[in-house]
């Protein structure tokens, strides 16, 4: 079943899942920012999966309220 046959409550229900892990990247990325010594290649892994999730919100979100023509 792809994500497009997928009931709305099961999408908001991954919404939610996906806004969480998105935050808590957020988190890690910010305390491993902070400390100098820690591996840079790590930190950009670590961005590039917020940056994936953040695509993945986006897309679930026009999934569930899709923009309505004017």
């Amino acid at each position: 079943m792809t994500t497009q046959q997928l009931p709305i409550a099961a999408m908001q229900a991954r919404l939610v899942e996906l806004r969480l892990e998105h935050r808590d990247l957020d988190q890690v990325i910010a305390r491993l920012t902070e400390n100098a010594a820690q591996d840079e290649l790590q930190i950009r892994r670590l961005k590039k999966r917020k940056l994936l999730l953040k695509d993945q919100i986006d897309w679930l979100q026009r999934q569930i309220d899709p923009d309505q023509p004017a």
